[in-house]
């Protein structure tokens, strides 16, 4: 009887480890950057004229938020999704002023970019790509 729970157990512990190590793949799993850099790329080119540094602002926040779909973190929102990623994430506080910012641009709020503010949106909406492996990390 002993040997018959301790079989069970046994199955029931290599069930759940097996459970845990797929899920964490998935979470950490590589996926192609190669889309994700060409995009960068795209709206990169936004920056050079300044009535479109808010495109590139929205773009690189959809662009986040694309990659926080496709990395599977949970949410039915970006501001959801963002919090699921906060751990994923070097400079949270830094994606959300970013994201917000975004998000009062989408909404047609009057608000007047400095470029000061451009750059440092773009900065952090990069450093969370990086971070989640949606772009490549210089330091590899």
């Amino acid at each position: 009887m002993k040997i018959i729970l301790i079989a069970i157990a046994a199955i029931v512990v290599s069930g759940l480890l097996s459970i845990f190590i797929s899920r964490r793949r998935r979470k950490s799993g590589r996926f192609k950057q190669a889309p994700f850099v060409n995009q960068w790329k795209q709206l990169q080119k936004y920056c050079s004229n300044k009535e479109t540094w808010a495109k590139a602002i929205m773009a690189s926040d959809e662009l986040l938020n694309k990659a926080l779909k496709k990395r599977r973190f949970k949410g039915k929102r970006m501001g959801e999704r963002l919090v699921s990623a906060q751990h994923a994430l070097s400079d949270n506080d830094g994606v959300w002023s970013s994201h917000n910012l975004s998000k009062k641009l989408k909404e047609g709020t009057n608000v007047r970019l400095r470029e000061k503010q451009v750059k440092q949106a773009l900065i952090h909406f990069r450093q969370a790509l990086k971070d989640i492996g949606a772009l490549p990390d210089d330091k590899r």
